[in-house]
């Protein structure tokens, strides 16, 4: 398979709603606890990202098998199987070696660090095959923006932290056939809360795409939340969304969090704004939905520079 269908196959392009959560969770690890392990972050990038794909694979081949739309912009044009006329069996061995690429190294990961990862990876490994595939998947359903914002948003911010920080912020052990959980609540509160904008725009990606396709998802029986509570009011949810994770900012300011992050956080309200009324004038797969993805960036990629500079002047 040519690596511009693979890319295509994979949407690469939306890899950074798992990417910058990983690296948001890594830089509050070193900005917080001072500590950084190569070898943790390179295992848990590769699982990610090869999970990642192999989630939106599932989902495109489970759309090519299940579709009932055969016709127009939503299926001939953004399904990459059909688009790129690829090899169905060729897609499936593709898809279960990217699996087995992601589950190899979360096993190794798991080794290095301890039990909680397991129950964290496992159940996230669990949501996500479940998000695609199976009697009802979770996309299908109005379950699909709360299940992807929490645990891209705010599993995946968790897990990049914990895999440096460790007891630190919780810990599971096995002794004697007792299981103990420990869990800091204030730093993983903490934790929750900067994830806040994460949690959110994740959900919106996934509220944005489901808004651009209630037309194809009506005739492929997906029954999602815009289907459930309608356009208008799906796009109304879409604005609160984000003017709900700039209400964290206030939170934060309030627990006395470094006002560089505050400050820049602020700045996107502008583009953000504007990009919110360009999609709602126009809510489209093919000309704005790329919107909503854009806004992600903004919020997180925001922090990530803030917490960058904060790690800078801290050392």
């Amino acid at each position: 398979m040519a690596i511009t269908k693979f890319l295509k196959l994979v949407e690469i392009q939306t890899k950074a709603a798992s990417m910058i959560p990983l690296l948001f969770g890594t830089i509050y690890a070193v900005y917080r606890f001072h500590v950084f392990e190569t070898w943790h972050f390179v295992l848990m990038l590769i699982s990610l990202l090869s999970f990642d794909m192999t989630t939106t694979a599932i989902n495109n081949y489970y759309d090519y098998k299940k579709a009932a739309r055969k016709h127009g912009y939503g299926y001939e044009t953004h399904n990459a199987i059909v688009k790129y006329n690829m090899n169905p069996s060729a897609v499936l061995t593709l898809i279960i070696l990217m699996f087995l690429i992601a589950v190899t190294a979360g096993v190794i990961l798991f080794l290095q660090t301890g039990w909680l990862l397991l129950l964290l990876g496992g159940l996230s490994f669990a949501v996500g095959i479940l998000y695609s595939f199976g009697p009802i998947p979770i996309s299908r359903m109005p379950l699909g923006e709360i299940f992807s914002g929490l645990f891209m948003g705010f599993v995946i911010i968790f897990v990049s932290a914990y895999v440096h920080a460790g007891d630190r912020l919780a810990s599971l052990t096995l002794e004697g056939g007792t299981v103990t959980l420990q869990v800091h609540l204030v730093e993983t509160m903490l934790v929750f809360l900067i994830s806040i904008p994460a949690i959110l725009g994740i959900a919106n990606i996934m509220l944005a795409n489901n808004i651009c396709d209630m037309e194809e998802d009506i005739e492929n029986k997906r029954y999602t939340l815009p289907v459930y509570i309608g356009k208008g009011p799906a796009l109304i949810l879409f604005k609160l969304l984000y003017y709900a994770a700039y209400v964290d900012v206030v939170v934060l300011a309030i627990l006395g969090v470094n006002p560089f992050i505050l400050l820049l956080v602020l700045i996107t309200v502008v583009p953000v704004s504007k990009n919110i009324k360009t999609f709602t004038a126009q809510p489209t797969k093919q000309f704005t939905f790329g919107l909503s993805v854009q806004n992600f960036l903004l919020t997180n990629a925001a922090r990530i520079v803030a917490l960058g500079i904060a790690v800078v002047l801290t050392f």
